[in-house]
């Protein structure tokens, strides 16, 4: 082996090791990491209670207080309709709608007064030979007379004759009355059902009215909806809602009766409200309120003077997660009263001022800090129900 071949090796070597050794010179040291803040960031509301009406919703049709077959009482035939017995046709109380042909019932009313004349007169006789009997019998002495010998039953028996006819004169003037069909209270005409030269039967149905002064509304209300009314809603003012002709049109009434019994289809409590003036025949202050109109309706409940709203899905087995003033997570037990449209409404457990964690966490633990994104001023209570 000659020199040089012992030293190549070695010096290949010693440059591979330089070349090793200036590329760790020349490698940067590793960065430092940052440490990471895994505290939660959550959003929150500030909570500020309100005064709340709890009202109950419903829905029904409007119909009359009143709704009336117009019956003939008396037969013949009709001989008058008014211009106003027409379908929607407006009549006040008393008004005259039709006449039946009272020719029959005039001759029965003069044969009536004719009877009574004859029975009074054939009383009158009757009395005077009564008289006679009597005189006759005081001239007689030593003998007792009788009844029969004092005419006593005759004259009984014309006085009945008389009674009679005096019965017989009533009906034959109440049967002329009802000749003239007339509206029984302020009305619209719903339908009539004869036309001029028909032939009316006792008990035959003429026409159909509503009574225009009150108007009423079933509404169905569940049974565990009723806590929140006062006295299960007697005299609740109630806010009627419709649309008519595209507008949105109210009107207001009064809960007037509780129907006592739950309906055995809907299992539903019904309150009747009742509207006055419907048709506003007495004042303009509102649009008609029509038979026969679907409406919604807010029944006034019962008030809470301090409520705080939230949504629904913040509570968790009647406990809300809120950011105590040490900025750590805490679990507030609330007493809810009432749960609506997918808020809940808070009435004891959150006070003025705390902030509910509005944010979800995977993992809330009672006493962890927490980070507040931000705090905002809007106010739970701005969407509770009026």
């Amino acid at each position: 082996m000659n020199k040089k071949q012992f030293f190549l090796p070695v010096i290949i070597m010693l440059i591979s090791f330089a070349g090793y050794w200036g590329a760790l010179q020349l490698k940067k040291p590793p960065l430092e990491k940052d440490k990471v803040d895994n505290t939660p960031l959550v959003t929150v509301k500030v909570i500020n209670n309100q005064p709340v009406d709890f009202s109950v919703g419903s829905y029904g049709v409007v119909k009359s207080q009143f709704e009336t077959d117009l019956v003939a009482q008396v037969s013949g035939e009709v001989i008058y309709l008014s211009n106003k017995f027409v379908r929607g046709g407006f009549v006040k109380k008393g008004e005259v709608l039709a006449k039946i042909d009272a020719s029959d019932y005039e001759a029965a009313l003069i044969d009536a007064n004719a009877s009574i004349a004859s029975a009074k007169a054939a009383l009158v006789l009757e009395k005077a030979h009564a008289d006679v009997a009597k005189e006759q019998w005081r001239k007689i002495k030593g003998s007792k007379p009788t009844a029969l010998s004092l005419r006593e039953p005759q004259v009984a028996q014309e006085k009945a004759r008389l009674l009679s006819s005096q019965a017989g004169l009533k009906r034959a003037k109440r049967n002329l009355e009802r000749t003239v069909i007339r509206a029984p209270y302020d009305a619209l005409i719903h339908r009539r059902l004869v036309s001029l030269g028909s032939y009316a039967s006792i008990g035959s149905v003429l026409g159909k009215t509503y009574s225009t002064a009150i108007a009423e509304v079933r509404l169905p209300v569940a049974d565990n909806e009723l806590q929140y009314l006062v006295n299960s809603g007697k005299n609740a003012p109630v806010t009627i809602n419709a649309t008519l002709a595209g507008q949105a049109q109210q009107w207001r009434g009064l809960v007037v009766r509780n129907e006592g019994v739950i309906d055995e289809r809907s299992h539903m409590n019904y309150l009747v409200v009742q509207i006055n003036d419907p048709y506003q025949l007495k004042s303009k202050n509102t649009e008609k309120l029509r038979f026969g109109t679907y409406i919604t309706a807010l029944i006034s409940g019962k008030k809470f003077p301090s409520i705080a709203v939230i949504d629904r899905h913040l509570l968790t087995d009647s406990q809300v997660a809120i950011v105590d003033q040490q900025k750590k997570l805490r679990f507030q037990k609330v007493n809810v009263a009432r749960i609506l449209d997918g808020k809940a409404y808070i009435n004891e457990g959150l006070n003025d001022g705390m902030q509910v964690i509005t944010s979800a966490l995977d993992y809330p633990l009672e006493g962890m800090p927490v980070l507040i994104k931000e705090t905002s001023s809007i106010l739970l209570n701005s969407e509770v129900e009026k």
